[in-house]
């Protein structure tokens, strides 16, 4: 019996041809099952003690994160590829780069909590239980899209996510009044506010500050600093970058927003805060797009190639996850192999299908205006053209 052991194991780890099922069994006996991690202690504004300086990470929770990093980072390449081939059309801005963020975040919530952001927002889409396959097929406008094929790449929704918003900065005070919502039903839920540098000046972002701190509503407002609002660098937009400081009488935190374990842990901590009636927080997480401001904007007149490439090298969100988990012998090479492979071919079915599925017919576009409502006739492009909306 031992020899036929010895030479089973000797047979799947001389690298032979194996079961993936069998050989991922085996191999898992030899990791860590969690680790201890340091992380970078953020910094804090109005607030005695900030988040923790080191947490510790399971092996589930590392594949289970590197895996919805990958997936971001594959979609948003493929959204890239299938709008130069013009089966996306229009607006596009995509996520590549600030992974860590939207994942990150969630991973720090629970999935009855509430999450609202702007245009940049497949990756939240796809955190929040979207589908790549549902997610992809919107970009094209097709019926199998999340939002039938009528909401594109800046309004897509799902279970307690409100999208993508098109217009800079709007989706603030909406999270303020879901938070206000939250603390009226006393359901002692939270909700994510999200928005870039480039619309942290705007006066609504202020209003609902203002508001919010007024009736301590449980609002986590959330800066994702990327430097750049569209091509203008933040250095010559605002009169002072710290953005985790313009809550004013808010607390704030600024946060590693390229670690996902320092996004976990800060975004633990805010929504703590929040839970706890001490009102709203502001967190901004500097990060890093790669892509321009959008498909239209090839994103190096403003900034370098050199910058980008500095970037990607030393800070990209996915390679920092998975030096972290091979240094911790959390996994192995061969193993995120593995998992890169799967991802690929997810997100390739994914184009497959959202490049085939066909379109909305004429007929619905009137659909859905209404959650509930009895049918009714909604008026088309002139008096005699007329549409009947289905809930």
């Amino acid at each position: 019996m031992r020899k036929m052991l010895t030479a089973v194991l000797s047979h799947v780890f001389s690298g032979m041809v194996q079961k993936p099922a069998l050989r991922g069994l085996l191999s898992s006996l030899k990791f860590s099952n969690d680790a201890t991690c340091d992380i970078k202690k953020c910094d804090l504004y109005r607030l005695e003690e900030g988040p923790p300086t080191s947490t510790v990470l399971t092996r589930a929770e590392a594949l289970k994160y590197y895996r919805t990093m990958q997936v971001i980072r594959r979609m948003e390449l493929k959204a890239d590829q299938l709008y130069k081939q013009k089966f996306i059309r229009g607006f596009c801005h995509l996520c590549d780069g600030q992974e860590a963020c939207c994942v990150g975040l969630e991973a720090g919530i629970n999935p009855t909590d509430h999450v609202i952001t702007s245009y940049r927002a497949h990756g939240f889409c796809y955190t929040r239980g979207l589908s790549v396959k549902s997610i992809l097929a919107e970009l094209t406008g097709r019926k199998g899209g999340c939002a039938k094929g009528k909401g594109g790449s800046m309004h897509m929704y799902g279970k307690n996510f409100y999208g993508g918003n098109g217009i800079v900065g709007a989706q603030v005070p909406l999270g303020a009044g879901v938070a206000f919502a939250c603390k009226y039903l006393k359901n002692g839920q939270v909700c994510l506010a999200l928005y870039g540098d480039g619309a942290a000046n705007q006066g609504q972002v202020f209003e609902a500050y203002n508001m919010s701190a007024l009736w301590k509503l449980p609002c986590v407002f959330i800066c994702e600093n990327n430097l750049y609002g569209m091509g203008t660098s933040n250095e010559r937009s605002a009169a002072s970058t710290d953005y985790h400081k313009k809550g004013f009488i808010i607390p704030g935190l600024r946060v590693n927003g390229m670690d996902i374990l320092c996004v976990r842990e800060a975004t633990k901590f805010a929504a703590d805060h929040c839970r706890s009636g001490k009102g709203p927080i502001v967190m901004e997480l500097q990060t890093y797009r790669y892509h321009g401001h959008s498909m239209s904007d090839p994103g190096i007149s403003y900034r370098s190639r050199e910058e980008v490439h500095n970037v990607r090298s030393k800070s990209d969100p996915i390679m920092l996850l998975r030096e972290r988990i091979i240094s911790n012998n959390l996994s192995n090479i061969e193993e995120l192999k593995e998992i890169d492979a799967d991802v690929k071919k997810e997100v390739e079915d994914a184009a497959q299908f959202a490049t085939t599925d066909p379109e909305p017919a004429v007929e619905d576009i009137a659909n859905y205006l209404y959650h509930q409502d009895p049918p009714f006739e909604v008026r088309g492009a002139h008096k005699w053209l007329k549409y009947k909306s289905h809930s």
